[in-house]
């Protein structure tokens, strides 16, 4: 009895201890602290629960949260063999991480990248927002099913700092035949903020090039999506169209003044880019022996949006640039990532306005053969506790599974996929060749009747001017006489 008296007394005495530290110890303390360990100290005690829970506790961790690189590689077949959409992240000492991204599916395509929440979507049927440390998962309905042509780039994910609301955005390409068809134009936006039951289209001021969309990429910065759209009377023929997720209305924004291009390199090319939160026109002009390679030297401009004006300002001039500009962010903590013509990602750092990628110094953050260069996409991400089964109403929420389970349990059900595959293309083909050997058959029994028939043909027309030699002729007869009289007689020597 005395033994429990003085336990139940200690245990008072630390719960009062830990209830008695200052709040702003205890935010300190927990601010420094992970997601994975955020989430066992949830279920120390109510009061821990609804302090990590608390959403401005939430936000305050979001913002203190190291930046990290996610290079996100999606499927592809190299040589025959398939490869799955995959993941890896660069921490903030440029080195990759060893631990899987387990919400990535095969099959996924990734489409941006908010508060440590990632959006995803697969060919069929279903938009994924997955929380990338937790592991939860938001299953939604895509606007427009097994549209032709879709790709990441027509899809964005962004969060208003104003409304708190995330939004997903869908380019919803015009009808070709009375079917959506994301080819040369659109003329819708497609809205839907999380919580929501359905999706809202909203008209564009004028029909707008899917292509540039595609070439260029789409950005999200303080609540507003930008792109570049065609415009012939623009400086460089181009201008940053500007959506408000708030407002949904549209603005055009129009791009520095155009620098004289040098004869001897190809047309100029054009990528919009996040950098440090700011809006980013990066340009270059290609080689005129090869259009993927860039020539020349590569302009970076950001855009200074203050209250009286919108200033473009030059940021960094690079010679030598890498072929490839992967996006929406591709430089972090004033390094630029490069993939060079080599199977290799590397980080290499900007020294001023001015500078040579192959003088500056550089960071081989690794090998991604055997997959196609230019297919890579790169992020800049946290890891949050952001939860996402406030918004069950509106959509499917899966709590994480066991890591190794439920990873073994996704390439299973992947690799199945894939026999099940490979045996539908072995049996067309033994199928095919089956057919081959029934018309190479029917070719010969066809040969052979051709070269028999001929060969009676032959033997009759013999046979024929062999009897007419021995015709009787008679020529005061009437033909048909004589010939009745020549049938009778060869009647005659035959009976005989």
């Amino acid at each position: 009895m005395a033994s429990e008296e003085i336990k139940s007394k200690k245990q008072r005495n630390d719960e009062c201890i830990i209830n008695c530290l200052p709040e702003d110890l205890i935010e300190r303390i927990f601010l420094r602290l992970p997601v994975s360990t955020l989430l066992r100290c949830v279920s120390v005690c109510k009061h821990w629960h609804n302090f990590i829970r608390d959403p401005q506790f939430v936000v305050s961790h979001l913002q203190c949260a190291p930046r990290d690189v996610l290079l996100f590689f999606q499927q592809e077949s190299v040589s025959g063999e398939p490869y799955p959409s995959d993941a890896i992240l660069i921490d903030e000492a440029w080195s990759p991480s060893t631990c899987a991204v387990p919400v990535i599916g095969p099959d996924d395509f990734l489409f941006g990248s908010c508060n440590g929440l990632l959006g995803l979507y697969t060919k069929t049927s279903t938009i994924k927002v997955a929380n990338l440390a937790t592991g939860e998962c938001l299953h939604l309905e895509k606007p427009a099913k097994n549209v032709k042509g879709d790709h990441f780039s027509f899809y964005s994910f962004a969060f208003h700092p104003v409304t708190k609301e995330y939004k997903i955005t869908h380019f919803l390409g015009d009808c070709v035949e009375g079917r959506p068809h994301n080819k040369d134009r659109f003329s819708t936006i497609q809205v839907y903020t999380l919580g929501d039951e359905k999706w809202k289209d909203i008209r564009t001021p004028e029909a707008l090039s899917l292509i540039s969309v595609r070439n260029s990429g789409v950005v999200n910065v303080d609540g507003k999506m930008y792109w570049l759209t065609e415009e012939m009377l623009s400086s460089w023929q181009h201008a940053v169209m500007s959506f408000d997720l708030w407002e949904e209305s549209f603005a055009m924004i129009q791009l520095p003044a155009a620098c004289e291009d040098h004869d001897y390199f190809g047309p100029r090319k054009f990528w919009i880019r996040d950098i440090d939160g700011k809006i980013c026109i990066v340009t270059a002009q290609t080689s005129r022996y090869g259009p993927k390679a860039l020539a020349g030297e590569l302009q970076i401009w950001t855009l200074d949006n203050t209250v009286e004006q919108q200033r473009w300002s030059q940021k960094y001039n690079i010679k030598n640039p890498p072929n490839y500009i992967p996006g929406p962010h591709f430089v972090h903590r004033d390094r630029i990532l490069a993939q060079l013509c080599s199977d290799n990602v590397y980080a290499y750092e900007l020294f001023g306005e001015n500078c040579d990628v192959n003088l500056c110094k550089g960071v081989n953050l690794l090998d991604f053969s055997p997959r196609k260069p230019y297919n890579m996409q790169s992020y800049i991400c946290v890891k949050s506790h952001v939860r996402l089964d406030v918004y069950k109403k509106a959509g499917i929420v899966r709590r994480p599974k066991q890591l190794e389970g439920w990873q073994l349990k996704k390439w299973e059900t992947w690799k199945c996929r894939l026999s099940k595959l490979a045996d539908l293309q072995c049996r067309m083909h033994k199928f095919e060749h089956h057919l081959l050997e029934v018309a190479e058959t029917m070719g010969k029994r066809c040969q052979f009747l051709k070269d028999k028939q001929h060969n009676i043909a032959e033997h009759v027309l013999t046979e024929l001017k062999q009897v007419l030699q021995h015709k009787p002729d008679n020529p005061d007869q009437p033909l048909s006489i004589r010939r009745l009289n020549w049938v009778g007689s060869r009647i005659g020597s035959s009976r005989s």
